[in-house]
């Protein structure tokens, strides 16, 4: 818990590598990993007399990125030489997009504890990526260059966001918006999503921003969330004691749980920005813009709320199934071949995210495809195997792969329900069970459940649970 009489202020930066094949200012591959320095050539490493020349389709996926989030495209941008020194910036500058981004002025809803808002986005641009420092023990520093030149968007945010909670819900809303556009696989254990953060506190009801500090290269939703909390409370502590906080760059220490000072905050004049000389600005059409938006998807929004209109979802449901495209379109293809589209939904929410936590897998990885879960489910609204024995069928169909209908037959998990066969069995179980009959008959009503309890394990689970119910009653009855 904060300081009741503080308020935090939070805005982000969040840095998106794009999934084009080539990198983008020359034609090195982007695929990730590869021994190091063998994905770069002597543009990406900025070699005397090189020239570079933008790859089209990282312009085409700023725009898509910038129409998903309400943004305006700008017609004229340019990029330009963002100046500083670093052993894995080779060229000793980086090529950005100062004052006139290709993307401004956008929007990104969220909703957290079930209230909704809004948070402004300042800006979407384009930059390169950097190489990449290997500190290894004994050996000292050493630069991989493969990730020179790889093309990333920039997403700068308003300082909009007031607790950890609403930047989370944010970025994970964000993520999601990229995936669906198909602009990025947002892959954040490979770098591909990363974010700055930055952060303030002032009193509440003051309407001036405190002096922030910007933690960097977050690549964890839980670790952004938790360097938050820590920088919040440190800022917090010095202002109460009657220090100040100077305007700095901080990372998050994950082993110790604590934001360390790297360096003070250099401002955009320390840069010295200016036009890239080798490169042509970046002219874009509205018929061009308007191409590229009647090509986008069905974005998260506008699918949540046809998740709860046309299946009946809550909205938590409805936004989990949202965590990416392909978690979506498998819920949807399992839903349209299913009697019980919620039905559908329970099985995912219960158990293939429960497994998938377990695993650590993503989506992609679910080891069937969504026909199989509608046969499940369709196999236990119409009776033919029970509930308890549909978690034995998944189970299978998890660990094989195998068709649930070829499960149900192979290993004679059939539901029984022909009433001649089950009545040998109740009377049988009621001849073994002379207490409990007892018991129920001088009107204790759990006495019945056991009854039913040992149908099914005589059974195997296999009995029809209605027709075991009402066959029980119509005996003991008699």
């Amino acid at each position: 818990m904060f300081h009741p009489d503080y308020e935090i202020v939070i805005g982000l930066e969040v840095h998106c590598e794009l999934k084009t094949k080539s990198k983008i200012y020359c034609g090195c591959t982007t695929e990730f990993g590869g021994e190091p320095n063998t994905h770069c050539c002597p543009i990406c490493t900025g070699m005397p007399g090189t020239l570079p020349v933008i790859n089209e389709k990282v312009v085409e996926y700023a725009i898509r990125a910038g129409l998903a989030t309400d943004c305006q495209i700008a017609a004229f941008s340019k990029q330009d030489r963002k100046n500083y020194f670093y052993p894995d910036l080779p060229k000793a500058y980086q090529i950005s997009q100062y004052d006139l981004p290709i993307c401004y002025e956008g929007k990104v809803d969220i909703e957290v504890n079930g209230e909704n808002k809004t948070i402004r986005l300042t800006r979407i641009h384009i930059e390169e990526d950097a190489g990449k420092l290997l500190h290894e023990a004994g050996e000292g520093t050493l630069a991989d260059y493969n990730r020179c030149g790889v093309p990333l968007i920039e997403i700068v945010s308003e300082p909009d966001m007031r607790s950890q909670e609403e930047a989370r819900a944010f970025l994970e809303k964000l993520r999601s918006i990229l995936m669906f556009v198909d602009v990025s696989d947002c892959k954040m254990n490979e770098g591909s999503l990363r974010c700055d953060v930055n952060l303030s506190v002032r009193k509440k009801g003051q309407k001036e921003y405190g002096v922030r500090a910007e933690i960097k290269n977050m690549n964890s939703f839980s670790f952004a969330v938790k360097a938050m909390e820590y920088e919040a409370k440190r800022q917090i502590k010095v202002l109460e004691e009657g220090g100040k906080i100077i305007q700095e760059t901080r990372r998050w220490d994950q082993d110790k749980g604590v934001t360390v000072s790297m360096r003070s905050k250099e401002e955009a004049h320390d840069y010295r920005y200016f036009p890239d000389p080798d490169l042509m600005p970046i002219v874009t059409s509205k018929e061009r813009v308007d191409q590229i938006k009647a090509s986008l998807p069905e974005l998260p929004d506008s699918r949540k709320v046809r998740y709860m209109e046309q299946y009946g979802l809550s909205s938590y449901d409805a936004t989990m199934f949202l965590i990416s495209p392909r978690m979506a379109n498998f819920f949807e293809v399992a839903a349209e071949n299913s009697a019980n589209p919620k039905t559908v939904a329970n099985w995912i929410m219960g158990e293939i995210f429960r497994l998938l936590n377990e695993e650590e897998k993503e989506a992609a990885v679910i080891p069937f495809e969504p026909e199989m879960l509608s046969k499940l489910v369709n196999l236990i609204e119409k009776g033919a195997i029970s509930n308890s024995v549909g978690k034995k069928v998944f189970e299978e169909m998890w660990n094989t792969g195998t068709d649930p209908e070829k499960i149900v037959e192979e290993k004679g998990y059939k539901q029984v329900s022909d009433e001649g066969q089950l009545t040998q069995i109740a009377e049988q179980v009621l001849a073994n069970n002379p207490k409990i009959v007892e018991d129920y008959r001088s009107g204790k009503e759990k006495a019945f459940q056991s009854l039913v309890g040992q149908m099914m394990k005589a059974t195997k689970g296999q009995a029809n649970p209605k027709v075991v119910t009402d066959l029980l009653v119509k005996i003991l009855s008699e």
